[in-house]
């Protein structure tokens, strides 16, 4: 019988596979000192203010653990609740009419005219402004007596108004400021989505007979609606936190009409120096901004599977 008669196919042959034994990674190294990091700067805070919200502790008195008690004492707080509703109002505000001047700039800047670049630069410079110089700025402007926008009313022919030193017109004045500054921003994220589109639907709009208004409503928005939502996004968590323009030009005011969850929570730990209480504030605060945060996201997400059903 030859050797090859004799030889065991290799198919069939059934060896034992090798068993690796367990190395630890190579990249720990790196990996640990980042850890390390993440847990000093991020998560321990966190860990602390949620263990001073269940203590009742103000400054230079000892800790009295009390559970649930800052947070069961929110919903019976009427200037914390009147500072939600003023968190909510400005938060939908500054975040839709940014979106609408954003979107409509950014379908003018798509455009093709002269200087279209030296104006975009311009259009942008807000953004681009220290807070604090932009609150200074508009505080002057906000003058009743002295400020450039009552002088521009009375061009016009309308009554001055009080702007952000009357309780039913501050916050309004407010969203002006949040609007003036990050409507840029807005126009940058939609045009980018602008100019993702392709031509040829208009070009077959255009043979349809299909107007502007009517290609920006069944081409356009549709497109950009991804670009819309991650704006929206950006907007409403920063819009929602905002501290220091409303700090610079109102401290909350007149009394607290524009006094937002951060400015109370600023008040109740640095001022009342409550840290319990301002704590638990603290921690609501970020579940709002968390849970503003997941209904974009679902929103997104809902759009994103929609779009793809209808594109199916």
């Amino acid at each position: 019988m030859s050797t090859l008669t004799r030889a065991t196919p290799a198919a069939a042959r059934t060896e034992p596979a090798p068993r690796r034994e367990w190395r630890p990674p190579s990249y720990w190294p790196f990996v640990v000192p980042a850890l390390i990091v993440v847990l000093a700067v991020i998560i321990f805070p966190w860990l602390f203010t949620i263990w001073m919200s269940l203590n009742e502790w103000k400054v230079g008195s000892p800790t009295t653990f009390v559970g649930l008690a800052n947070y069961l004492r929110l919903p019976n707080d009427p200037r914390f609740i009147e500072a939600v509703e003023h968190t909510l109002v400005y938060t939908a505000l500054s975040v839709l009419l940014p979106l609408v001047f954003g979107t409509f700039a950014a379908v003018v800047f798509h455009a093709k005219f002269p200087w279209r670049g030296f104006l975009r630069a311009i259009f942008i410079m807000p953004m681009m402004a220290t807070p604090v110089a932009i609150a200074l700025v508009w505080t002057m402007m906000f003058h009743p007596q002295l400020g450039v926008l009552n002088y521009l009313l009375s061009l016009v022919g309308l009554p001055p108004q009080l702007w952000v030193f009357h309780p039913a017109t501050v916050i309004p004045s407010l969203v002006l400021v949040e609007t003036w500054q990050w409507t840029p921003l807005v126009m940058l994220i939609v045009l980018g989505g602008i100019a993702a589109i392709p031509i040829e639907p208009y070009e077959s709009a255009q043979i349809d007979g299909a107007g502007m208004w009517q290609m920006f409503r069944y081409i356009t928005l549709p497109l950009i609606t991804p670009f819309l939502f991650i704006a929206a996004m950006i907007r409403g968590i920063d819009a929602v936190k905002s501290f220091d323009v409303i700090f610079a030009i109102t401290q909350g005011g007149p009394g607290s009409a524009s006094e937002t969850i951060n400015l109370y929570l600023y008040s109740v730990a640095f001022i009342y120096y409550d840290l319990g209480y301002g704590s638990a504030i603290a921690v609501m605060f970020f579940v709002l901004i968390i849970a503003l945060a997941a209904v974009l996201l679902y929103l997104r997400q809902r759009t994103l599977w929609t779009e793809i059903g209808l594109g199916a």
